[in-house]
């Protein structure tokens, strides 16, 4: 499964033609940007007084805490995380473009 996850996600930012450790090391990095995205637009549609809540419950590490209030504060955080994500594939690709 990881190898097919890995091939997938390489053929999605269209990096199949590069060496195996040269796909894995550019899927790390863009794993990380993308998180980070995602992180930055659901907090933006996150109401100011909620922000010290979600940054504790972040770092207690609670995922089911964390799903939980973001279900009831920003219905929407799964669309919204999906989205940034996606607009970063079309910023590497763009990037790759150049």
């Amino acid at each position: 499964m990881p190898n097919e996850l890995t091939a997938a996600i390489a053929a999605d930012l269209g990096i199949q033609g590069l060496p195996r450790e040269e796909q894995q090391a550019l899927i790390a990095q863009f794993g990380e940007v993308a998180l980070k995205s995602a992180t930055l637009s659901v907090l933006e549609k996150l109401p100011e007084g909620k922000r010290e809540e979600f940054a504790k419950l972040s770092e207690a590490g609670d995922a089911s805490a964390l799903k939980a209030f973001l279900d009831t504060e920003v219905p929407t955080h799964e669309a919204v995380a999906k989205a940034a994500v996606a607009e970063e594939v079309k910023r590497f690709k763009a990037f790759q473009a150049v």
